[in-house]
């Protein structure tokens, strides 16, 4: 699974509240959909768990199902308390997972 994290605005400084983007290349199958060649069911394959977390500190934790979309944006706000590293954990729905990590550098 591939991701990345994005920081907007892409300057900020201590205090400032920041828009943390994290996308996942993730095909999301439900379980539902029949493939069109064979007529079989595709299994389901979902990221059912996201975690942020922000110098170890857990900032919040996502439970996510089947119904988000392929490749799924996840967005959280959160006021920048200092330098430090921002890491997002995914797992899915058949024990792969995946940290991703980026550097909070605030400018001032």
């Amino acid at each position: 699974m591939k991701t990345l994290i994005k920081i907007k605005p892409k300057d900020y400084k201590t205090g400032d509240i920041v828009k943390i983007d994290f996308m996942a290349m993730h095909p999301m199958e439900s379980g539902m959909r029949k493939d069109k060649d064979s007529g079989q069911t595709v299994p389901a394959h979902y990221i059912n768990e996201v975690n942020f977390l922000f110098n170890g500190k857990v900032l919040t934790k996502m439970v996510t199902w089947e119904s988000l979309s392929v490749n799924p944006v996840l967005s959280i706000s959160m006021k920048v308390s200092g330098a430090g590293t921002l890491k997002v954990l995914a797992k899915d729905n058949k024990g792969d997972s995946v940290e991703s990590t980026i550097a909070i550098t605030p400018k001032g």
